[in-house]
Formats: structure tokens, C-alpha cells, sequence
């Protein structure tokens, strides 16, 4: 990829217009979301389906977008309540959940979007700009569910370096920097499983993939090292064609130079642009240090391993930022 941050950003939106796909913002009341979701519209990019209160979309739908090709639905509809109730109950049966929770669910626009999804009435889900990541994760969880063959859900932040960079390492996967606080080795291999599918659908380009680590082949020893070493044996079983190293740290991941010297004969050849870190603590500090002492864009969390795309936003997202997560979450759909 020889893209600027810009063209990386341009190239996401060009990709998702090419099978425009519906895309829900249960956060439909948020002034951020609603400029992301005209933006969207009148690109043709996706069609946005936001959901919130009557009175406030109502009001944009009718000032803002009255010629827009955007659905609207009112969380306190009753249709849409026990249509989300409906699925709820069918997907919980056997969980002996209390009643009012399964009614407090249908009420919920997280899980009204999640619904939407799952009955294929819609592609995928943007939230998380108002709600936190748990209340996104447990919607998705409930509503939605993990894929077949999948036992983590985990996420990943895409980076966009804004200072350039080589074509390979100008967006960089950062991954689990929002769900699992302590993977053991079975669930480090599953987040790099699935950053890497991600990243092939997401960025379009081959992933290389370095199981970080304050170790580099043997320079020190440790129990993080430990599940760090049996988190690459299990990955490369399961993905044997995917370029992968370990235990390796971060500059003789990302550094040619730093790899002769580190890590001679690595197959990612200090070029890696999938970073699997060895907690979660290491992952969100990395991500937050990259963004705000580096200047790059953040774009995520983005939720890995659900049947079907639903996709986290930092509380603090723009509207940018929730646009191109749209993007992504609409390529993640195909």
C-alpha cells in the first residue's frame, strides 16, 4: 500500500461504496453521528439506519436529510422493541435470563442494533462514541454472538501514521488493545487469527504478524515470554501461510535494520504491520502513546471474532473517526 493517511482514510470509503451495505448507529441522536451518517448518504457510501429518540431523529431526518437515502428508526417504537424482544428471547432460551432484563434489552438501542444485524436486516453496527466498550461488547455478545470456530472476542486499533513511512508499515493493527486484559497462549493465537483476517478484508494487504515481547528469540526468559513463544506455535498451526514471528520486540519487528541485527532470518524482515501484544495493559498504552505523542489516527476498537460486524468508538471519536469505522465495518461485512 503506498497511500498517505488521507488516501488511506479516501480508499476505505471508495472501497465500501463499491457494495454499499446498511450500517446502524444506535447512537443516532448524537450531533457526531449525524453529520458521519450524512456524510455517508450523500456519498453513497453506505446507508446509514440510526436509531434514537423519536423526537430528535425525527427532527434531523426532516431539517437535514430529508432527500438522503438514511433510515431512521425510533428507539421507543414499539415495533422495533419486540422485535429485538423476539430475538433476544430465541437467542437466550436455555439462559434463564430474569424477564425484565430480556426487557430491558428490547429497549435498548445497542441491542436493537445488534438485532437488526443479526436477522440480517442490516450489515453491521457503529457505536461506542456515548456508551462504553462494555456496554458495545455485551450487546454484541448477547445480540449477535461469536462466529463459528471463534472462543475470543478481542479488538484491534488501526493506526494511520501521519509522518509517512513505508508502504508496509504506514497502517499498523495494534491488537488486543480493548477487550482481554491477560490472554493466555490459545487466546493470544485466536486474537492473531482473527487480526490478521481482519486486516486482509480491512487494509487489503498481506499480513505480517509479530507476537511482541520484551524478549527477542531467547534474550531473555520470562512467563509472559512463555505464552508468548506457545502463542505463535499455535498461530502458525492454524495459519501456516501467514508470515509470523516471536517472541520479538518492537523495534526488530518494525525495523530492517533492527532485524539483521535482532532477529536475522525473521520471515517478517522488521516489516510487520500486525502487533500482537502480550496484554492488554502493553496494547492500550502503545496505542495511546502512538496517537498522541506520534500523531496518528486511531480508527477503533474494532470488535474481532462476532458472526457479524459491530464495531466500538473512543468515547472522544470524531466525526472522521466514525465515519471511516463505518467504512471498515461495512468492508468487514462483505
Amino acid at each position: 500500500m503506498t497511500e498517505s493517511d488521507d488516501d488511506f482514510i479516501a480508499g476505505l470509503v471508495r472501497r465500501a461504496g463499491e457494495d454499499r451495505k446498511r450500517i446502524v448507529f444506535p447512537e443516532g441522536d448524537d450531533p457526531r453521528v449525524q453529520r458521519a451518517a450524512r456524510a455517508l448518504a450523500e456519498e453513497g457510501t453506505i446507508t446509514p439506519v440510526l436509531i434514537g429518540p423519536a423526537e430528535t431523529i425525527g427532527a434531523w431526518r426532516a431539517e437535514l436529510a430529508p432527500d438522503l437515502e438514511v433510515v431512521t428508526e425510533e428507539a421507543e417504537s414499539e415495533a422495533l422493541r419486540a422485535a429485538t424482544h423476539r430475538h433476544l428471547e430465541a437467542r437466550r432460551a436455555g439462559r434463564k435470563d430474569a424477564p425484565e432484563k430480556i426487557e430491558a434489552w428490547s429497549r435498548d438501542p445497542l441491542h436493537q442494533a445488534a438485532a437488526l444485524v443479526a436477522e440480517g436486516r442490516a450489515d453491521g453496527v457503529v457505536a461506542g462514541c456515548v456508551r462504553t466498550t462494555a456496554d458495545v461488547v455485551r450487546a454484541g455478545l448477547v445480540g449477535i454472538g461469536m462466529a463459528e470456530g471463534v472462543s475470543t472476542l478481542s479488538s484491534a486499533f488501526y493506526m494511520v501514521r501521519t509522518d509517512g513511512g513505508d508502504e508496509l508499515s504506514r497502517v499498523l493493527t495494534f491488537t488486543d488493545a480493548g477487550v482481554v486484559p491477560a490472554p493466555d497462549a490459545e487466546a493470544l493465537a485466536g486474537i492473531a487469527i482473527a487480526a490478521a483476517r481482519a486486516r486482509a478484508k480491512i487494509v487489503g494487504d498481506e499480513p505480517r504478524v509479530a507476537f511482541l515481547s520484551y524478549s527477542t528469540k531467547g534474550s531473555a526468559e520470562g512467563q509472559s515470554v512463555s505464552v508468548v513463544r506457545e502463542g505463535l506455535r499455535l498461530f502458525r498451526e492454524a495459519m501456516p501461510h501467514v508470515r509470523a514471528d516471536g517472541e520479538i520486540q518492537g523495534d526488530a519487528a518494525l525495523s530492517p535494520d533492527v532485524a539483521d541485527r535482532k532477529a536475522p532470518g525473521s520471515p517478517l524482515e522488521g516489516r510487520a504491520n500486525v502487533l500482537v501484544f502480550p496484554d492488554l495493559d502493553a496494547a492500550n498504552i502503545a496505542y495511546k502513546l502512538v496517537q498522541y505523542v506520534g500523531g496518528a489516527i486511531a480508527l477503533g476498537p474494532i470488535l474481532q471474532g462476532l458472526r457479524q460486524p459491530m464495531n466500538d468508538l473512543s468515547r472522544g471519536a470524531s466525526t472522521g473517526d466514525i465515519r471511516a469505522v463505518a467504512c471498515i465495518t461495512a468492508l468487514m461485512a462483505g
